[in-house]
Parts: C-alpha cells; sequence; structure tokens
C-alpha cells in the first residue's frame, strides 16, 4: 500500500475528494479541511492499492493539485488493516509488480542531475578498479563495482527512452559522460604520477590471469550487461535495493574506466581499446536491454488492467468505504 498526502485549495481539494472518495482502491480517507496555510486549503491523506495508484495519482495530477498544492507519496511498509487488504484485492494485478511510474520519473530526474558525490564516487570507484586490476584482485574489482553510481544514469535514459521524457536523455548522458571522462582523467594522472616516481611495475599494469575479462571482451559481455540491464531495470520499479546490488557487481563498466586510465598511464594502446570497447559494450547492453524492458512494463501494466487476482475472483464484490 502507499500512503498519499494531498494538499490544496478548498475547491481543488474538494475535486480530488470526489475523485478518491469512492474508489474501492482507497482506504483510511481523512480531509482536513482549512489548515493549509500556505495556500488557505485542505489536507486530504489516505491509503491506496499500488496496483492502481497510476489511475489515482495520473487524475490527480491532471486536476493541477502539484500546481496549486502537493502530492507526497509514500511507501507503508507495514500496515495492519483489513480495508486496506480489501482495497488490494480489488485493484487489478498483484502490487510486487506495480510499476508506479510517477516515482520512477521522479528517481530518473534526481539521477540525471550532475551532483558532486555522483563524481566523487565515480573517481573513487574507478581508482579501486584500477588497484585491483594492477594488483590482479577481483575482490577490489567487485568493491569498485559496489561503489560506482554509474548504473543510475543509465536506468534514466533508459526510461527517457521508453517513455519519450525527451529532456531526461540530456542531463542524463551529460552527467554520465562527463564523470566517466573526469574519473578516466583522474585515474590517468594518478597513476603517472605513480609511473613517473618509478614505482609502478608495467608488466603488473599489464597481465594478471584473474582480471584479464576486463581487456577481453567478448559476446559473453554482451550477455552479461543485457541481463543485467534487465534485472537492474526490474529493481529499481519494484523498488528491490538488494537485487540493485547484484547488478552492480555483475557489469564492467568501472572496472573498464580505471584499466583505461591504468592502461594510457602505462602506454599500453592495446588494453586501453580493450577497455573502451568493453566499456562500449556494457553501456550498450544495459541501455538496450533496460529500454526494452521498461517498454513490455509500460505496455502490459496500465490502468485497470486486469491481473490475477482480478481473474480469479468470481462473483460481485462490495467496494470498500
Amino acid at each position: 500500500m502507499l500512503h498519499v498526502r494531498l494538499t490544496a485549495p478548498h475547491d481543488l481539494a474538494e475535486q480530488a475528494l470526489a475523485r478518491v472518495r469512492d474508489d474501492p482502491t482507497v482506504v483510511h480517507l481523512v480531509a482536513l479541511r482549512g489548515v493549509v496555510l500556505d495556500c488557505d486549503g485542505d489536507l486530504l491523506t489516505f491509503d491506496l492499492a499500488r496496483e492502481n495508484a497510476n489511475a489515482v495519482l495520473g487524475d490527480l495530477r491532471a486536476m493541477g493539485v502539484e500546481q496549486q498544492g502537493s502530492l507526497r507519496v509514500d511507501e507503508a511498509e507495514t500496515l495492519m488493516s483489513y480495508a486496506a487488504d480489501r482495497a488490494e484485492e480489488l485493484a487489478p494485478g498483484e502490487p510486487v509488480d506495480a510499476v508506479i511510474w510517477d516515482a520512477v520519473e521522479e528517481r530518473a530526474a534526481i539521477d540525471a542531475r550532475w551532483s558532486w558525490s555522483f563524481l566523487a564516487f565515480m573517481v573513487l570507484a574507478t581508482l579501486i578498479a584500477s588497484v585491483g586490476r594492477y594488483l590482479d584482485q577481483p575482490i577490489l574489482i567487485v568493491g569498485a563495482m559496489v561503489v560506482g553510481p554509474e548504473f543510475a544514469p543509465l536506468a534514466c535514459v533508459c526510461f527517457a527512452l521508453a517513455r519519450r521524457s525527451w529532456g531526461l536523455i540530456g542531463p542524463a548522458t551529460g552527467s554520465l559522460a562527463g564523470a566517466v571522462a573526469a574519473a578516466a582523467v583522474v585515474t590517468y594522472v594518478v597513476w603517472q604520477v605513480a609511473d613517473l616516481a618509478g614505482v609502478v611495475d608495467r608488466r603488473a599494469a599489464t597481465t594478471g590471469d584473474l582480471t584479464e575479462f576486463i581487456v577481453a571482451p567478448d559476446v559473453w559481455s554482451f550477455v552479461v550487461a543485457v541481463l543485467a540491464g534487465v534485472a537492474g531495470v526490474l529493481s529499481l520499479t519494484a523498488s528491490k535495493s538488494s537485487t540493485l546490488v547484484g547488478v552492480f557487481i555483475s557489469v564492467t563498466t568501472v572496472p573498464a574506466i580505471g584499466t583505461l586510465g591504468l592502461t594510457l598511464a602505462v602506454g599500453a594502446w592495446g588494453e586501453a581499446w580493450s577497455s573502451v570497447l568493453q566499456l562500449a559494450i556494457n553501456v550498450a547492453g544495459i541501455v538496450l536491454a533496460g529500454t526494452l524492458t521498461l517498454a513490455v512494463q509500460s505496455a502490459i501494466w496500465r490502468p485497470g488492467r486486469p491481473g490475477p487476482r482480478e481473474a480469479r475472483r468470481s462473483g460481485p464484490v462490495d467496494a470498500v468505504g
């Protein structure tokens, strides 16, 4: 279930109240009139079945609630209520499969923005990956994959392509490209200084059986990127952060950037090119698979579309008041 908090001027709040009052997927409706000071309006709160969220929130946004007031939607992780259980039964589909497109779009817009923290995580992850390649230590490569934040803007690009939100593509690609370039440059400079100081073994920088996969892209690199793209997008739309960590560990974007900076510093041009190819394969696979996954979800999950429980029900049902 979702917990919705709506503020709006009185007339608009009355329209919103009329929309949700008799909706069987809305329960625990509370209306407080004249309590919103900044717009001299009303406050509505209610719990809403996830499966019908797109229809209800879409209607409220169409009324202009977000322009004249506000809409806040939170996950109700623990809600003990027979009325809520009944509302979920009446909603089409299964809660775990519901995609709240407004929430996904909001998260995508946030991820598309440039930030210093995003850049810092990218640089740190790339440096860790370069050390992992130099020492031939897979555990450091895995650590770098977890730290790397690059999947967020990639997922934003997927969302923009699948949902035709073209305004998100520029900021997302700009943030990602800028962070990748900055991380590669910083890594190059660090290893260049270390090389000039005489502390870099050039043979160690270009060999290592355990991390050789970074500079050996093949068809399996693309297959893994495609699978990771599907899993990553599903974890975002279903808010499964634990699954997303596994996605981070499976893709070779950050290790490829780290290896690129390292190999450029020691003049290993062949491995530098292989790193670029590995990076391109991973990005292409993730974007392709992620976009197709969101497109399929968008086609399948529509407001009011019957789901498994809806199909199983037989006979008339009583609306939840």
